[in-house]
């Protein structure tokens, strides 16, 4: 075993109190009058032993007691008085037990949503950086799976721990008044399975800790498959996919049977100490006799005791099991709740003024966890209010992260960023988000209307507000066109439409957002002319006026910036205009040329075959810059990552 493995191990037997001291303190509303609700189930309890003692007063003092002979020697009076307490203690008991239970099941219940919520909550917080390293998946189960673990736990397991734990702490106490000889038989020759137990629940934990951890890289791995049907289909991929999912699956199901066949070691261990203990009772008792002080009702009665005393141990048996997956999942609720949330909100956040505002990178630098390479790299620069500006560069040439970090979905490593003078970690989020709206590269649209869709930008939105922006993105023709219009039901994550026009609802809920700073990470796949003319056209009319930055994916997009800066291995290489850049001859000369070859190859194979007479480049103007094309190759736009792996 590794020293990373064997310390995990550690961490899973040292933390099983802990953890559960952890969890009451995540949800106060369970811990809120907890010994009451305790103290109700000790009663409940406490009735349960009233019966032994009862019946060794029936037998002693009821039947034996009275002159010793024949059935007149029985005092019916004071076995009926001895009945009718124990009907009462009984109905007392079942009272307390039933409010324990009510009282239990509602805070449970309600701690559960709390910590629900907080979850959600917690998760939506989180940095990009985190949402990349843990899979989406293993987030779900958190949420899910998890929680309804400790919900069924609380339905049985928790109430039996309270009750079963009270009842063995008086059981023991009145075993101890009656006769201390014969409770420490009871408890020596019980001890031994005390000790099974804490052995085999030592190795429970780490299995079903090993099981949870597996249920959850299956369930990531059944929404990757589900999530990405359309690709798996496309690539023919099912079979592949299939044994991922096959082997998580197995994975899961071999840890899960692991801790199974541990857990059924405790059940029959129960009922072969039980059966060991009140053996050894009754013939220590037998042994003893009159002589040792014992009457009949005494041994009898100590008897219901010890079964009494038993009881909870073998229920224990059962619920170990339980309480142990229980402990497992809250250990993994609780872990993601460790995690920091994303970027701290400022103690005295700092207003942005009114009116256009610039951005200014000074000398930052940025890592993700885990990993030992800058995906930024000591970049500067000052864009002014207005300005368009236009990133390009390798796949992985840092462009999307310097998106990202602009708009504060993480923080910087080292260095600062700047909106209108300010920096964004001083900046309140809620006015961050106001004034800075990013465009995603795969928008993500919810099962609702195009409308519901548009207005999630500004929720108090009325009707006429989203249909002047539809307009003054010049949309009307596309809305017009949808079966119902604005009302049109898009499906889950936009499925109902295409990548296009998915791009072209992300710029319209943009627009209703109205910010003063836009950071646009284009799409990349293919869609058809028509549709590419109008999400062409959004995007100019949505970029007027505005700080804007593109990542572009797109070479056309740069010729169309006002500026054009070029990341390289996560520094910035190139700063300057389209044409400024092409007459340097670099990094940026070296991406056009091979978009321009790229592009022209693919039109003579498509429209003409091997023998096409050569045509000039039609998207080169004369003044260095090009107007917009797809790839008529049918494999979606030539992009400046594309260029890349054809160049080379």
């Amino acid at each position: 075993m590794t020293e990373a493995a064997m310390s995990s191990s550690l961490d899973v037997e040292e933390s099983a109190t802990t953890t559960i001291r952890r969890g009451l303190r995540a949800a106060p509303v369970l811990r809120h009058g907890l010994w009451i609700t305790f103290a109700l189930a000790a009663v409940g309890s406490a009735g349960r032993v009233v019966v032994p003692i009862l019946i060794q007063q029936a037998i002693d003092r009821g039947i034996a007691g009275a002159d010793g002979d024949g059935a007149d020697a029985v005092d019916v009076g004071l076995v009926a008085q001895l009945c009718v307490l124990g009907a009462i203690a009984v109905v007392i008991a079942a009272v307390a037990f039933r409010q324990a239970q009510y009282r239990l099941g509602v805070r449970s219940e309600q701690a559960l949503q709390d910590l629900r919520e907080r979850l959600i909550a917690h998760i939506h917080g989180l940095s990009l950086a985190d949402h990349s390293e843990e899979r989406r998946g293993a987030l779900v189960a958190r949420v899910t799976s998890d929680i309804e673990t400790l919900a069924q736990f609380f339905q049985w397991g928790g109430m039996s721990w309270m009750r079963n734990s009270a009842l063995m702490v008086i059981v023991a106490t009145v075993m101890v008044v009656y006769d201390p000889l014969l409770a420490t038989v009871t408890f020596v020759v019980a001890i031994p399975l005390a000790l099974v137990l804490r052995i085999v629940q030592k190795r429970l934990v780490v299995a079903h800790g090993r099981a949870r951890e597996r249920n959850g890289d299956m369930l990531g791995a059944i929404a990757e498959v589900v999530s990405g049907s359309t690709t798996i289909r496309a690539y023919d991929a099912g079979d592949h996919m299939g044994g991922i999912v096959r082997d998580a699956t197995e994975s899961k199901a071999r840890e899960q049977i692991r801790a199974a066949w541990i857990g059924a070691f405790l059940f029959p261990s129960g009922e072969v100490f039980s059966v060991l203990t009140v053996s050894a009772v009754v013939v220590v008792g037998v042994a003893r006799g009159d002589a040792g002080g014992l009457t009949a009702g005494a041994i009898v009665g100590f008897v219901f005791l010890t079964y009494r005393f038993l009881e909870p141990v073998a229920e224990f048996t059962e619920i170990i099991d339980q309480t142990q997956t229980a402990v497992a999942g809250l250990r993994r609720v609780l872990t993601v709740l460790d995690l920091p949330v994303g970027p701290p909100a400022p103690a005295d956040p700092s207003p942005l003024r009114s009116g256009p505002i610039g951005i200014e990178v000074v000398d930052v630098s940025f890592r993700y966890p885990a990993t030992t390479v800058d995906v930024v790299d000591h970049v500067s620069i000052a864009i002014p209010a207005g300005q368009q500006v236009a990133v390009v560069g390798e796949t992985g040439s840092g462009k999307t992260t310097l998106g990202r970090l602009v708009a504060r979905f993480a923080d910087v490593g080292s260095g600062t960023v700047r909106i209108g003078g300010v920096d964004v970690r001083d900046l309140d989020d809620d006015e961050l988000r106001r004034r800075l709206v990013v465009v995603s590269q795969e928008p993500f649209l919810f099962d609702d209307t195009v409308r519901a869709n548009v207005r999630f930008a500004r929720p108090a939105a009325d009707d006429a507000a989203i249909e002047r922006v539809v307009a003054d993105l010049g949309a009307e023709e596309w809305i017009d066109a949808l079966g119902e219009g604005l009302d049109t039901v898009v499906g889950q994550r936009g499925e109902h439409l295409s990548a296009g026009e998915r791009q072209l609802v992300a710029l319209l809920r943009a627009g209703l957002a109205d910010p003063d700073v836009l950071i646009l990470d284009e799409a990349t796949s293919s869609v058809d002319a028509l549709t590419e003319v109008r999400v062409a056209h959004a995007l100019e009319r949505l970029s007027t006026g505005r700080t804007t930055i593109a990542i572009a994916h797109r070479l056309s997009t740069a010729a169309r910036a006002d500026r054009v800066l070029v990341l390289d291995a996560g520094r910035l290489v190139e700063d300057g205009s389209h044409a400024e850049l092409i007459a340097a001859d670099g990094t940026y000369r070296r991406l056009h040329d091979a978009w321009v070859s790229a592009t022209t190859v693919d039109a003579d194979d498509r429209h003409a075959g091997p023998h096409a007479p050569h045509r000039p480049d039609a998207s080169h103007r004369p003044d260095g810059s090009q107007r917009s094309r797809s790839n008529p190759s049918g494999a979606g736009p030539v992009t400046s990552d594309t260029v890349q792996s054809r160049s080379r």
